[in-house]
This record gives structure tokens, C-alpha cells and sequence, in this order.
């Protein structure tokens, strides 16, 4: 009974001492003291009810102790409660003190909580990076298209990295001074044989206000000749000009039409009135001739003078040549 109460004892014993050691991270204490870090054992298990990994807070303070930086404890701690990266935020330090740069531990802590890579605008900051914009196409002013790609070299300015724009806007405001300058020229002569007009263009607009990066440069990469939009133009306006002739032709053709029906209806009312009337006629011979307004004579003459209207009618009908109406 004796050896199992000892056996228990040193079960518990071991047991304690493995959850001292999970809880209190002494390792982690004894490493911070070894690289000249003094932080109190009662803080590193503040951190840990402070649901704070102790190790991701140490080891970046190590680093910056390490390269002469005064890193405080608690901002490295307020930092990654506020959601920051404290590993990339001291490693930008680190870059920005070594190269010269400006860079407090609030601007930092700012950028990386804005959501930007710290570390990545430290080092494009050093060493500046090459955009490559799309092809832009632009038309210059006698009517030929221009394809032009550009590079822009951008250095990342530090003070404008919160609030400033990205890449995007620097590619658009490139592309925007592109079309202009082609836009502008008489010929695409011109530009083909001096496409460094583009970038002096470029770069005295100043594309570069109100974002996160300096332009250094603005080179032109390729440029193409295109279509001739002037012609296709052109050609576009003359089909649109015989499409509104046609419809205009067709309209009067259609009013022809019908005018020309309706003098058909016209003259056939007419000609039936003309039939209605000559068959009257006789019946009006004949009651003139009952009635003693018409003599016997008398219809004999005009009977004459309708013969001899019709003779003479036919006479100048063969005299007419032929094809003639």
C-alpha cells in the first residue's frame, strides 16, 4: 500500500509539473532572458490569460531588441489584440532601419491594420517595382489607332501608403495620359517616330497624387498600328447615308404608287360617270324627239357629226408613228 501512495504521489507530482510547464511558458522565459529581453515571469502568464500566445510576442521583441530597435512589450501585445501581424510589422522595422527609411512603430502597426503588406512597401520602398499596364488603344487625329503597352516604375512612398490608391489607379491614370497624348497628335506618325512623347506626357501630369506610390519612370514598352478607325468611320457614314437614300427613294416610290392608283380610280369613276352618261343619251334623243324638241334633221346632223368625229379620230391615230401613243 505503502509504494502504490508513493507511485500516486509521483503521478501527481509529474502532473503538476507538466501543466506548470504548459502554462508557464519557462522555456520561452529563459530564451528572452539569454537574448537580453527582461520580461517578468508573471507577464508571459498575464499573456496567456490574456489568450495571447506569449511566443508570437517574444519572439518578434527578441528580433527587435536584437537589431537595436526600442520595441515596448505591451505595444507588440495591443498590437495583435487589434488583429495586426506583430512578426511582419517588426521585420518592416527592421527593413526600414537598415535602409534609411523613416518608419515608426504606429505608421507600421496603421498600415498593417489597413490591410497593406508592411514588409512587401518597405521593400518596394528600397527597391522599386515595374508595373506593366494592358494594351490601350487610342486614335490619333488622322483617324489611324495606336496599341500601346507601357511600363511604369514605382517606388512605394511610406506616408501616403493609409488612405492612398493602388496599382490599379496608377495603370488607369497611365492609360488615360496614353490615350490622351496619342489623342492629341496630328498624325500617328508622330508618335511612332517619338514615343517617348508619351512618357514625357505622362509624367508631367503628375498620375502619381493621392496614391501609395512615386512614379520614377514611364517607358513604352511596344506600340502598333491598329485599324484606321477614320476610314471605318467613313465607310460606316456613307452605308448609313444609302440606307436613309433607299428608305427615302422607297417612300417616294410608295407615294408614286399611290397617286398613281389613285388617278386610276379616278379616271375609272370618271369613265363609268362617261358610260352612265351615253346611255342616257338615247333615252334623251328619244323623249326629245316625242316631245317635239328635236327634229327628224336634226338627229340625222348629229348623227353626221359623230361620223365624222370618229373618222377624223382614227385618221390621226395612223398617221401617229408607231411606238408613239
Amino acid at each position: 500500500m505503502e509504494g502504490l501512495g508513493v507511485l500516486f504521489l509521483a503521478f501527481i507530482v509529474l502532473v503538476l509539473v507538466f501543466l506548470f510547464f504548459s502554462f508557464i511558458p519557462v522555456g520561452l522565459w529563459i530564451s528572452a532572458w539569454a537574448a537580453g529581453v527582461r520580461v517578468p515571469l508573471i507577464t508571459l502568464v498575464a499573456m496567456r490569460l490574456r489568450r495571447v500566445p506569449p511566443a508570437k510576442i517574444i519572439y518578434p521583441l527578441i528580433k527587435a531588441t536584437k537589431a537595436g530597435l526600442d520595441v515596448r512589450l505591451d505595444r507588440l501585445e495591443a498590437h495583435y489584440l487589434a488583429g495586426g501581424n506583430v512578426d511582419r510589422v517588426v521585420d518592416a522595422l527592421i527593413a526600414a532601419d537598415k535602409a534609411g527609411i523613416k518608419l515608426t512603430f504606429d505608421r507600421a502597426a496603421a498600415i498593417d491594420l489597413a490591410g497593406r503588406d508592411v514588409l512587401e512597401a518597405v521593400r518596394v520602398s528600397v527597391n522599386p517595382k515595374v508595373i506593366q499596364t494592358p494594351m490601350v488603344a487610342a486614335v490619333a487625329k488622322d483617324g489611324i489607332q495606336l496599341l500601346a503597352t507601357a511600363r511604369v516604375t514605382v517606388r512605394a512612398n511610406i506616408d501616403r501608403l493609409v488612405g492612398g490608391a493602388g496599382e490599379e489607379t496608377i495603370i488607369a491614370r497611365v492609360g488615360e495620359g496614353i490615350v490622351t497624348t496619342i489623342g492629341s497628335a496630328n498624325s500617328h506618325k508622330e508618335v511612332l517616330e517619338n514615343p517617348d512623347r508619351i512618357s514625357k506626357t505622362v509624367l508631367e501630369k503628375g498620375l502619381d497624387a493621392g496614391t501609395a506610390f512615386e512614379i520614377l519612370s514611364v517607358d513604352i514598352a511596344d506600340v502598333d498600328v491598329g485599324k484606321n478607325i477614320g476610314a471605318q468611320l467613313q465607310i460606316d457614314q456613307a452605308e448609313a447615308d444609302k440606307k436613309i437614300a433607299q428608305a427615302k427613294a422607297e417612300e417616294r416610290r410608295a407615294m408614286a404608287v399611290a397617286a398613281e392608283q389613285e388617278n386610276r380610280a379616278l379616271v375609272e369613276a370618271m369613265r363609268a360617270k362617261l358610260v352612265e352618261a351615253q346611255a342616257q343619251v338615247p333615252l334623251a334623243l328619244a323623249e326629245a324627239l316625242r316631245a317635239g324638241r328635236l327634229g327628224v334633221m336634226d338627229y340625222y346632223r348629229l348623227k353626221n357629226i359623230e361620223a365624222d368625229t370618229d373618222m377624223r379620230e382614227s385618221i390621226s391615230r395612223a398617221a401617229k408613228p408607231e411606238g408613239e401613243e
